[in-house]
């Protein structure tokens, strides 16, 4: 059981074996997503997470699936506003579908609902530390401080409640 949050074991640099930076950029067994679910998921609990330099450009492609029933899931970016490049219903195609992502004049939001049985593909820009909250980390990435003072994540405050 965690006795440090992981924000501060980020802040304090004491986040060896709290969290590893192995996040998988891809399913690990791709499946049809939107039609009949397999029979093991492998659905896992994990710490993985992927790392990101400030001001690290990102691309974020989010698939609905059918494993539980295929469903509208709304997505709130908290401390980002983001940019909707691209969305469509059914499998996601990396071959085919950026071809068509809008980078002229895509809208701009915070949040974003993933369509039923389809796909939304966001970009955003890395530019807030502030994230390392525990929604932060269920979402899988840590920004890395940048080099200005203003870019740094602020210190935990003194009377900070203990796990």
């Amino acid at each position: 059981m965690l006795t440090t949050t992981l924000l501060q074991t980020h802040f304090f640099g004491q986040s060896n074996g709290v969290y590893t930076p192995d996040f998988l950029s891809s399913p690990i067994i791709p499946f049809n997503y939107t039609g009949t679910p397999p029979n093991n998921t492998m659905v896992s609990n994990g710490t993985k997470v992927v790392v990101l330099l400030f001001n690290t450009s990102v691309e974020l492609v989010m698939q609905d699936t059918s494993i539980l029933g295929a469903e509208s899931h709304h997505l709130h970016l908290h401390g980002f506003n983001f940019f909707v490049v691209g969305q469509g219903f059914g499998n996601f195609d990396p071959n085919k579908d950026p071809a068509k992502f809008n980078l002229i004049d895509p809208v701009e939001r915070n949040t974003v609902g993933v369509p039923s049985g389809g796909w939304v593909a966001i970009r955003f820009l890395a530019n807030n530390q502030d994230v390392h909250t525990s929604w932060g980390l269920k979402m899988a990435w840590i920004v890395l401080d940048g080099e200005l003072p203003n870019q740094k994540l602020l210190p935990p405050p003194a009377d900070l409640p203990k796990c």
